[in-house]
């Protein structure tokens, strides 16, 4: 069985910015500029994914009902609220797009 010959990586520019950086990437190879037989896996076990705070107003009955329900499943509203959330963007992200078509009046 023949061995594949090892072929040279270029070197990595250097970026003025992470949009330079990105947009060198979205249109290389990375195979050319890093040698993945090298590569190690890692974890990066506390990393957390980043969050914005917002504000948001509920009626107090819908926030009520949401505590409820929280409580009943011994979570956080807010955690709560995130899951409720997250599942219903996944479920419109996943839904065909209909267009609605508005009738014109008589």
């Amino acid at each position: 069985m023949k061995k594949r010959a090892k072929k040279a990586v270029k070197s990595i520019p250097n970026f003025r910015s992470d949009e330079e950086a990105g947009e060198f990437w979205m249109t290389h190879d990375t195979t050319e500029y890093i040698d993945w037989s090298k590569a190690r896996r890692v974890s990066f076990p506390n990393l957390r994914p980043s969050t914005a705070t917002i504000s948001l107003r509920l009626p107090q009955g819908l926030l009520n009902d949401l505590r409820i329900l929280a409580n009943e499943r011994d979570v956080p509203y807010q955690s709560l609220l995130k899951v409720y959330l997250a599942e219903r963007i996944a479920k419109e992200r996943r839904a065909p797009r209909t267009r609605r078509v508005r009738r014109a009046s008589a």
